[in-house]
């Protein structure tokens, strides 16, 4: 298992969801909402100087089939902003069918209503792809996910 930082963002097309571990990767924990749009970027900048993370993982919505569709397209679009936008820090696009929903369900486990929930559900999303990275790498010894290079 890699140590340090890493941040994990659910990006969606009004709300970007942003979770950090610990430097062991064992905890997962909510970071914060950015509004998405054209202050999106510079604020994640601002949390990669902020949390110094080794890599960003970033949630790639495929399609329940596996496939990328128009959002999966967009989504590379975003990861390829992302790698110029912070060159120094890796980025790794993650499956993340069934986090926002499976998030969800945790909320309302806990006693959140669904009107409650908005104010935190891109959050709890982005810990769930990060906790599934975790999982993975320490299960596995690979980092999961799959590595955007330069040239997307």
């Amino acid at each position: 298992m890699r140590t340090g930082v890493r941040l994990a963002l659910d990006w969606g097309k009004a709300r970007i969801g942003v979770a950090a571990c610990d430097r062991d990767g064992l905890l997962a924990y909510p970071v914060e909402t950015v509004p998405a749009g054209a202050g999106a970027l510079p604020r994640v900048q601002a949390l990669v100087a902020e949390y110094e993370p080794f890599e960003l993982i970033l949630g790639l919505p495929v399609n329940l089939a596996g496939v990328d569709g128009p959002a999966a397209l967009a989504m590379r679009e975003i990861a390829d902003a992302l790698v110029a936008a912070v060159p120094d820090v890796p980025v790794r696009l993650l499956d993340e069918r069934l986090t926002t929903a499976s998030a969800s369900r945790q909320l309302s486990a806990s006693g959140r209503s669904a009107k409650r929930q908005r104010a935190v559900i891109d959050q709890a999303a982005a810990v769930a792809l990060l906790d599934t990275a975790l999982t993975f790498e320490r299960n596995t010894g690979r980092p999961a996910g799959r590595a955007v290079d330069a040239q997307g």
